[in-house]
């Protein structure tokens, strides 16, 4: 189910959370299928008493997908000019109805929003696992990582043996601009359990808005950073197939 991308004030069904294993995720490190999640019953947005906030500029944009020096590696500009506008990072109007801090995944819609107080949601344009590599559920932030390395799971690397030299046996890949997992990776844990999933970094401003990562939530780099700097330890997830 996905969220309207105009925000309309409709309500939402319930939602039955669950498990969608049918393989690992390639962006994780550890091994085992996710535990199943427990339903979650979506509520109505508030009636909005403002004006939705406004989609950034062009200086905006300038400034907010412009060149980063982070961590020692110089982070490309991202031609945002190509990227569809609704994926752009901006505050919107929330439209999940979940409690301020609460990270919700619209997989079908490409959005990830970060719930705010007072009615709004940060949101982002994502990029989502291509059909067989998705999950859904609930979980937590249990771990967050700059420039993270990249330890594809053994299961990965029987599928892709090029992938051998990164296996988690020889240490993974070391992190940089070509590393997949980006500038930042927050792991998600469901029941004290390593789900696999990833909300991370992402080198290739093209696949944001596709289905095209081996299960996990990929993020502009530009935005990852951002989201990283909002959201702490044991934040909620709710990810939507």
């Amino acid at each position: 189910m996905s969220f309207e991308p105009s925000l309309s004030r409709r309500s939402f069904l319930s939602l039955s959370a669950m498990t969608a294993a049918s393989a690992l995720a390639g962006c994780a490190s550890t091994a085992g299928p996710p535990p199943m999640a427990q339903p979650v019953v979506m509520r109505t947005p508030p009636v909005n008493t403002f004006q939705a906030p406004l989609a950034p500029g062009d200086a905006e944009l300038e400034v907010m997908y412009g060149p980063i020096e982070d961590g020692g590696f110089l982070i490309p500009a991202v031609p945002y000019q190509k990227i569809d506008p609704r994926f752009y990072r901006q505050q919107v109007v929330d439209p999940t109805g979940q409690a301020p801090g609460t990270i919700v995944v619209d997989t079908p819609s490409r959005f990830l929003y970060l719930v705010q107080p007072g009615g709004t949601a940060m949101r982002y344009g994502i990029g989502v696992g291509r059909e067989g590599f998705a999950w859904q559920g609930t979980g937590v932030i249990q771990w967050r990582q700059r420039w993270p390395r990249w330890k594809p799971p053994n299961e990965m690397v029987a599928r892709q043996p090029e992938l051998t030299k990164f296996s988690i046996e020889n240490g993974g890949m070391e992190p940089g601009l070509k590393n997949p997992l980006g500038a930042r990776a927050l792991y998600i844990f469901s029941n004290g359990e390593d789900t696999l999933y990833r909300l991370h970094g992402n080198p290739d401003w093209r696949s944001i808005g596709k289905a095209v990562s081996s299960g996990c939530v990929r993020l502009l780099n530009q935005d990852i950073i951002d989201l990283y700097d909002r959201v702490p330890n044991k934040a909620p997830v709710l990810v939507l197939q």
